[in-house]
C-alpha cells in the first residue's frame, strides 16, 4: 500500500521546504520543545496528512508553515517567501496571498450569511474568485443566504472551506478539519478538500489523529514528540468513500 517517501520528491516541483526546523517555548522556568529538527518539502498540487498524537508537534508545524507563528532555529521558505526572517508585515502578506485555513471550529461571523461570510474574505485577496463561486464549488448555492445558525456543522464547515478556497491559495492548511463532526458528515467534507486538491491544484495539508484519513493522502508525514518519525507514499489514494473507522 505505502513505499518510503522520507523527502523524496521532485525537486522542480517543490513549493514549500522545511529545513532543520526546531520550536521551543518557555512557560516560566520551563523550556517546552514542540519541535525537533523537523526537515520536509512539499509539491504543488499535492495531499498531505500529517498524522501525530496530540502534543506531537502537528499544530506548531503546521503554524509556522501557515505564517502564524516562528520558528526558534532553522529555516521555511514558500518560493521566494523566507518565513523563517519575515517579520510580521511579510508573514501577514505571505498569508494574505498564499494560504487558505480551515480550522475544527468554523470561525464564521454569526452575523452575516453564508456568501458573507466568504465575501468578506475576498475583499482583501488579490487574486479572489467570486464568493457564489466558491460556494457553488463546495456544493451551498442553495444554501447562500443562510446564516451560520441556520446551518448544520458540516454546512458550516464547507462555508470555511469555500472561504479558505475563495482567496485562490496556493496552499491550503487545514486543523483537524473533521474532528467536531460525525462520521458521515466528516467524509463528505473529505470529499470536498478532495475535490479542492484535485480541481484547483491546491497544494492541501491536513493533520488529524485519524489515522484513516492518511489513506487519501499522497504522502503522509508521521510525527511523534516534535520528530518526524517517518514519511511513507501511497501508492494508491483512496477515495474519501472508501475510508473506514
Amino acid at each position: 500500500m505505502a513505499t518510503s517517501a522520507h523527502s523524496i520528491v521532485d525537486s522542480t516541483d517543490v513549493v514549500f521546504h522545511v529545513h532543520e526546523v526546531s520550536k521551543t517555548y518557555q512557560t516560566g522556568d520551563v523550556t517546552v520543545t514542540a519541535l525537533r529538527s523537523v526537515s520536509l518539502d512539499l509539491s504543488a498540487g499535492e495531499f498531505i496528512v500529517i498524522l501525530g498524537p496530540s502534543g506531537s508537534g502537528k499544530s506548531t508545524l503546521l503554524n509556522i508553515m501557515g505564517g502564524l507563528d516562528t520558528p526558534t532555529t532553522g529555516d521555511v521558505r514558500f518560493r521566494d517567501h523566507w518565513l523563517s526572517k519575515a517579520g510580521d508585515a511579510g508573514l501577514t502578506q505571505f498569508r494574505r496571498e498564499h494560504v487558505g485555513f480551515v480550522f475544527q471550529f468554523y470561525n464564521l461571523i454569526p452575523s452575516l450569511t453564508a456568501l458573507e461570510n466568504v465575501a468578506l474574505v475576498t475583499e482583501i485577496a488579490e487574486h479572489a474568485m467570486a464568493p457564489r463561486k466558491a460556494l457553488r464549488l463546495v456544493g451551498l448555492t442553495e444554501r447562500q443566504n443562510h446564516f451560520p445558525s441556520q446551518l448544520s456543522g458540516g454546512e458550516q464547515q464547507r462555508v470555511a472551506i469555500a472561504r479558505a478556497i475563495a482567496k485562490t491559495p496556493d496552499i491550503l492548511l487545514c486543523d483537524e478539519p473533521t474532528g467536531a463532526l460525525d462520521y458521515p458528515t466528516a467524509k463528505l467534507i473529505l470529499e470536498v478538500l478532495a475535490d479542492v486538491n484535485r480541481e484547483l491544484h491546491t497544494l492541501v495539508a491536513v493533520i488529524t489523529h485519524n489515522t484513516a484519513i492518511a489513506d487519501m493522502a499522497d504522502r503522509v508525514v508521521r510525527l511523534r514528540s516534535g520528530e518526524i518519525t517517518e514519511i511513507t507514499r501511497n501508492a494508491r489514494k483512496a477515495r474519501p468513500d472508501e475510508l473506514e473507522w
